[in-house]
């Protein structure tokens, strides 16, 4: 733990851990917003321009500066400029939403002042919009990524816990760099030891009168000592409700912003609601969803998508077998059995990449050391059984194209974990059975998360964060970053 800290410490510091005393995220490069704010005024004025132009229509010169002016003006209202926003996400979602809004207002124009244009050609003047916004976005979220990987536009966090707790913390902000926050400095409660490595400068001792008054005053030197922006509090036996807050008191009133720790793990936002019966502060979390009109739906795209899939790629197909057939010996389909959800066995198909004794020879290369993967998945950069074509189709994901027939069949998904062997399944304890919660995916968090370069133990994280907080909309999301994926090739082996 403390090797794992100083390493990420020095990964987000270095040359930059300098004092900021004014904005949280003041540090982001200064092109992010009128990055965004140009492209979305060109982005709509410009095309609106050209469209109406060629197609005859009335005042086109002012039609494309009023559409020019109301996209970044909904886009605004709707906080997509502010700081704390910028970069932070790719915009997919976000993106659509706000066009959807977009095209609302423009109806309503459309209807107060006549029909001045022909809403066929209004829409697509604005077609382009949420493409070039995304794309804008996905722009800003990697250089931030980058950034912060340098400790650039980051928050410098105290962390206040008991040691046990503080070094869960610690080490589960330090494990990742796409976040916005760096431990400076940990002020434990209570004399056990501090085991993640993180600078002690102060402890808070046990609950008395005496103690609580003297808490502010060891918060606050700590704070000011590391220069922290956030004091980030995980409460436990020693800190009281009534001593947590007199804390936040002193805190506020010395303008240092505080949060707490709920100790939930990998919990979208959008399942937790907040109450307050009776004063105490109480977080509801909403199941995962498993039925109802998003699980109808994704049902329904599944088939659909799948179904179109088939038709349009059908030329293909048709090549990748011819390959498959002329420069290797054996079927082009390769067919194994995997577990679906609720552990049900399954036939996938593949376009076969391996020789035909592949599944033979991978005993030998297990006993061989072979396995680069540190869990129960077999992975090798360079697999002596894939063959040259197999290579390529690998590299771009082709070989999972007829999964196409698993998602027609209802035995797999578009979206979702990538299904299991048996003999992986067998050997799942508790926490990675859950995985087979829900249906299989072609394309997942796995895969547009680095695929095979991840760890084990970082393939069922995201595997569970997917199971447990799936959405319609997260679904959208994942597919929109799986082209990218696959063109950038990263983990396809």
């Amino acid at each position: 733990m403390p090797g794992r800290y100083r390493k990420r410490q020095r990964r987000r510091h270095g040359k930059h851990s300098v004092h900021r005393a004014h904005s949280t995220y003041g540090d982001k490069a200064g092109w992010y917003l009128p990055l965004a704010v140009a492209v979305d005024a060109l982005g709509t004025g410009v095309p609106v321009l050209e469209i109406l132009r060629h197609t005859g229509q009335p005042h086109p010169l002012e039609c494309a500066l009023v559409v020019a002016a109301l996209w970044p003006s909904v886009r605004a209202l709707r906080r997509r400029y502010a700081a704390d926003v910028l970069g932070e996400t790719r915009g997919v979602l976000a993106a659509l939403s706000d066009w959807l809004v977009l095209l609302g207002v423009l109806a309503m124009l459309r209807t107060a002042c006549g029909e001045i244009v022909r809403p066929v050609v209004a829409l697509a003047g604005v077609a382009l919009a949420p493409l070039l916004t995304m794309a804008a976005s996905n722009l800003s979220q990697r250089h931030l990524i980058s950034a912060r990987r340098s400790a650039q536009a980051v928050r410098k966090v105290l962390v206040i816990g008991e040691p046990s707790t503080a070094d869960h913390v610690v080490g589960h902000l330090a494990g990742r760099t796409d976040h916005a926050y760096v431990v400076v400095g940990v002020v434990p409660v209570g004399n056990a030891k501090l085991e993640c490595g993180a600078p002690v400068t102060a402890r808070l001792g046990s609950v008395d009168p005496e103690n609580i008054t003297e808490d502010a005053s060891r918060v606050l030197g700590a704070a000011r000592e590391h220069h922290a922006e956030l004091v980030l509090v995980s409460p436990g036996p020693r800190l009281s409700a009534d001593r947590l807050r007199r804390l936040c008191w002193a805190l506020h009133d010395a303008k240092v912003p505080v949060a707490i720790l709920p100790g939930l793990i990998d919990v979208a936002v959008r399942r937790v609601q907040l109450d307050a019966p009776a004063g105490l502060a109480m977080l509801h979390i909403a199941p995962p969803l498993r039925r109802g009109l998003q699980v109808g739906l994704k049902s329904l795209v599944d088939r659909l998508g799948a179904a179109f899939g088939l038709m349009l790629l059908a030329p293909m197909f048709a090549v990748v077998a011819l390959a498959i057939r002329c420069t290797s010996p054996g079927p082009v389909f390769y067919k194994q059995t995997r577990y679906g959800q609720n552990c049900t066995p399954f036939l996938m198909w593949k376009f076969r990449t391996m020789v035909v004794d592949a599944d033979a020879r991978k005993a030998d290369l297990e006993s061989t050391g072979a396995n680069e993967n540190d869990g129960l998945m077999f992975k090798m950069r360079r697999d002596p059984r894939v063959t040259r074509v197999g290579r390529v189709l690998r590299r771009y994901s082709l070989d999972e194209l007829p999964q196409l027939v698993n998602v027609m069949r209802g035995e797999m998904s578009l979206v979702g974990p990538r299904p299991p062997l048996p003999d992986e399944v067998a050997r799942y304890d508790k926490v990675e059975v859950r995985r087979l919660a829900v249906k299989p995916g072609i394309t997942g968090l796995w895969q547009v998360s680095g695929r095979s370069d991840l760890s084990w133990d970082e393939t069922v994280r995201l595997d569970l964060r997917y199971v447990d907080n799936w959405s319609f909309t997260a679904d959208v999301d994942v597919m929109a970053r799986t082209l990218r994926a696959v063109v950038d090739g990263r983990g396809a082996y």
